[in-house]
């Protein structure tokens, strides 16, 4: 990689700011070099880590710099499609937030924009990047359970704030879309495999799931998952065969839910535990991205896989039983 990457973010959005911003910034390969926002005060929050990020007060006039090879998307879902095609027709690699499209069918119109550009797009699911989940893939595909039998995965928080975006149907809430893309995604990434028959209950608040279960059945396994925004905060994977159990204790939060460890439970009681107290997988996706950017390593989710994930989100709120 010769030289960085020089990002700019569309919108000021808290988890731009908290997170991807200073991710951004602290990356090697990668400059943040421009902000879109309307608001000085948001601006001034991301000033203070990088004071040398230029200004734009609107989303059109960042894509219009010549000079800034990559934006990331932290918008309102029902925006990511628009503005990711926007920054794709102006010569921008496009890193969007997940949910990255509302339906499966919209990755066709970026997959094909995609191609024809050949630029790099891509849905921002990061916790592929982090080693514990190369960890946990690994063990599988050795062997280290034997037969994979069962996945579970659980994701909740709380959050009963109606204004939050999260909470509005308008602008594409619920919990499916906001944290479902974990529990899902992990699993095919680890097994390589995607689901046949699946099944869903949902409890509704506000029009939006609030809570979700969720049952499938993959073509060597058998998987269940719930995920919430009206429980208290908890997440968990497990990878449950018929010689061991792969469980991740913080595989979505990684250093702010708490601690990253696999935990390899075997026969006779024994527990191996691999920890990672310092990876950032937000920084490691954006590194990830400049390789790909400026070297041609091939992206390690590409909008193929992300396509998969909203496959199942699509299911599960299709075929979903209303508690």
């Amino acid at each position: 990689m010769s030289e960085p990457v020089r990002w700019g973010i569309l919108g000021a959005a808290n988890f731009a700011h908290n997170y991807m911003g200073s991710a951004i910034h602290a990356a090697r390969g990668a400059e943040l070099a421009a902000l879109a926002t309307s608001s000085a005060e948001k601006a001034a929050g991301f000033k203070a880590f990088a004071p040398r990020l230029a200004l734009y007060d609107s989303y059109d006039a960042l894509l219009a710099d010549p000079d800034i090879d990559a934006v990331y998307i932290p918008l309102p879902n029902h925006l990511h499609v628009e503005w990711s095609l926007k920054a794709l027709e102006a010569g921008k690699h496009v890193l969007c937030e997940k949910p990255m499209t509302m339906v499966a069918e919209e990755f066709d119109t970026l997959i094909a924009k995609r191609d024809a550009t050949g630029l790099l797009a891509a849905e921002a699911y990061m916790i592929v990047h982090h080693p514990q989940w190369q960890l946990a893939r690994k063990l599988v595909v050795d062997g280290a359970i034997g037969r994979l039998v069962h996945v579970e995965g659980r994701f909740s928080y709380m959050n009963r704030d109606a204004q939050n975006i999260r909470n509005r149907p308008d602008v594409g809430g619920g919990a499916l879309r906001d944290i479902g893309v974990y529990v899902f995604g992990a699993a095919r990434f680890v097994t390589g495999e995607e689901p046949g028959e699946l099944s869903a209950r949902i409890r509704l608040d506000n029009g939006v799931d609030a809570f979700s279960e969720v049952q499938a059945r993959f073509p060597s396994f058998t998987y269940s998952a719930y995920v919430s925004m009206r429980m208290h905060p908890y997440q968990e994977m497990l990878f449950h065969g018929e010689e061991g159990v792969i469980r991740l204790t913080a595989p979505f939060n990684a250093r702010v839910y708490g601690e990253a460890r696999v935990e390899l439970h075997k026969s006779g009681l024994a527990v191996e535990t691999k920890r990672f107290p310092s990876d950032n997988h937000f920084e490691l996706q954006v590194e990830a991205f400049g390789r790909s950017v400026w070297d041609g390593v091939d992206y390690p989710v590409p909008l193929e896989f992300s396509r998969g994930t909203q496959v199942m989100i699509d299911q599960a709120l299709e075929r979903a039983e209303t508690l």
